[in-house]
């Protein structure tokens, strides 16, 4: 009887270690073909994603004996914002492209004055380094289309396409831990200002060397005038985009320059937003703002003391428009 169990028990320790043998060779042909499975899911999915936002948009008021006062006016305008994002891998390559251009002509007015003029390009490069972290490299572009008056002097321009222009090249860190939240950090960064119009640049606008002339030498030119400004300091960019409510979107980025060679505590600021309202598929209302401060660029202050005195001051701009969107 005991040599009975003791074959038994030899013979289930057999079986079982052939079981469990068995399923250890199951188990990695099944993980071999999932990964294989993983690998053939990974190649078909494309790298590229494209999207955006198209607006065009009006608005018309028409008063007739209004006892309130006002101004009958129209306005058009219209915004692109699209992004064309790269991710494969390690690599990853965001583009986004801005633009926004819009006019409004007041009461008796004959003439159509800008109140809207954007073109911003950027694209950033990146390397996986760790989970949520990217050696990255980053260009930037901003510019406008067309000339820029102080109305109602609408005689004079006070800037023109690339005057100024602004280029912006940076290495560092980008920290992105999902798709809608990304932190930049380039503690080496050039920034580049551009004044291609010498009655503009002479005079030193937008920050680059202006014209310097000695009256008691007959008006003779002592220093010469620059149509460009280099700059070389520290950079972040953090950017931010969410689905609010079912039909509400809401992007805002917003961007630090510390320049380390000339008063590095006046920080440049610039910072945009941009919230998109559906009602149905091709209505909808969007809704754009920016402030930007730059301690190089002197602007004519409209308020307070200093009322009508040039220098540095915060500007600010909202673009409300309902009209015609297309979201992709």
């Amino acid at each position: 009887m005991k040599k009975k169990i003791f074959c038994i028990l030899l013979l289930s320790l057999a079986v079982n270690s052939f079981s469990q043998e068995v399923t250890k060779d199951d188990a990695a042909k099944v993980q071999s073909e999932i990964d294989k499975l993983k690998a053939i899911a990974a190649d078909s999915v494309k790298p590229w994603k494209v999207g955006g936002v198209i607006s065009i948009n009006g608005q018309q008021v028409s008063l007739t004996n209004w006892s309130a006062g006002g101004n009958n006016s129209i306005s058009l305008g219209g915004l692109v914002n699209v992004f064309a994002k790269y991710k494969k891998g390690k690599i990853t390559w965001d583009n986004n492209l801005e633009l926004g251009y819009g006019v409004i002509k007041q009461g008796d007015n004959k003439q159509w004055w800008k109140n809207d003029d954007k073109i911003q390009f950027s694209s950033k490069f990146g390397r996986q380094l760790k989970k949520s972290w990217y050696a990255t490299a980053l260009g930037d572009f901003r510019t406008q289309f067309a000339d820029g008056f102080n109305y109602p002097n609408d005689s004079v321009y006070i800037s023109r396409f690339m005057a100024p222009g602004y280029a912006l090249a940076a290495i560092g860190f980008d920290y992105k831990p999902n798709d809608h939240f990304s932190a930049f950090i380039a503690p080496v960064t050039g920034k580049f200002t551009f004044v291609n119009d010498d009655s503009l640049a002479r005079y030193g606008a937008f920050g680059v060397q202006k014209e310097i002339r000695d009256p008691s030498q007959g008006g003779k030119i002592t220093q010469n005038y620059k149509t460009h400004r280099e700059e070389f300091g520290a950079y972040l960019k953090v950017q931010y985009q969410t689905k609010v409510m079912e039909n509400i979107t809401f992007q805002t980025v917003l961007e630090l320059f510390s320049n380390y060679l000339n008063n590095p505590q006046n920080v440049d600021v610039n910072w945009t937003t941009l919230t998109t309202f559906k009602v149905n598929k091709f209505i909808s209302a969007t809704l754009a703002t920016q402030l930007i401060y730059d301690d190089d660029i002197k602007v004519l202050r409209n308020a307070g003391d200093q009322k009508g005195t040039i220098g540095p001051d915060v500007q600010f701009k909202q673009v409300l428009g309902v009209g015609f969107t297309y979201k992709f």
